[in-house]
């Protein structure tokens, strides 16, 4: 079997299994959950730069997927679908926040959210890129428009679905998140990130269903 037949086959087997769960199907839901967790935890650490909060958004996007399964209208893949639920929820947690503590006190807890990652990643023998220090820079606003478009590859349309805001402002945030990464990369970084692999996930006409 070559490359394209198994990732049609691997697709093939994703869709039997979304159909089976959205119809009630328990064991099939929680096969497609463990199956994408991991893959959702890493995009999560990307966005928060905090392992914790990553795996405790991940648990209350599963959470979120299993309460609204028969939502999910199968037109994006699963894990687009996740990933628009793990988004709104960290959104919605980050509104909260700063609505709680001070702008200073934000801007401390994103600094010691970025050490605690880089000791982590150091103490368990992986790299901490130049490029995810420079992340680590930006707002979050800048933050997700950036990693949603330059390393999952989703187009300016999809994140505003994914985001839930004008595809205007994602472009503007795309612009200025670039334009503060430059002040951060040297030109070679920075044409390597935004040439990272591409997700392999299309449509997001669904994603508005996770609510």
């Amino acid at each position: 079997m070559n490359v394209n037949q198994e990732r049609v086959s691997r697709v093939d087997g994703e869709q039997r299994l979304t159909e089976r769960a959205r119809g009630g199907d328990l064991s099939a839901l929680a096969e497609l959950l463990s199956d994408n967790y991991p893959f959702l935890v890493k995009y999560l650490i990307k966005v928060t730069l905090h392992p914790q909060l990553a795996e405790d958004i991940a648990q209350e996007t599963m959470l979120r997927a299993l309460e609204k399964i028969k939502l999910y209208n199968e037109r994006s893949k699963f894990s687009t679908w996740l990933i628009a639920i793990a988004t709104r929820i960290f959104i919605d947690n980050r509104r909260r926040s700063m609505k709680e503590r001070s702008i200073l006190e934000e801007e401390v807890r994103e600094q010691q959210a970025g050490r605690s990652l880089r000791f982590r990643l150091a103490s368990q023998g992986g790299e901490w890129s130049e490029v995810l220090d420079a992340l680590g820079q930006l707002s979050d606003d800048l933050r997700l428009a950036v990693v949603l478009k330059h390393y999952y590859g989703y187009s300016q349309k999809e994140i505003a679905d994914i985001m839930g805001i004008p595809e205007g402002t994602v472009k503007s945030r795309i612009h200025s998140g670039l334009q503060a990464l430059r002040k951060e990369l040297t030109d070679h970084d920075l044409e390597a990130y935004q040439e990272s692999p591409k997700r392999q996930g299309k449509s997001l006409a669904a994603v508005h269903t996770y609510e």
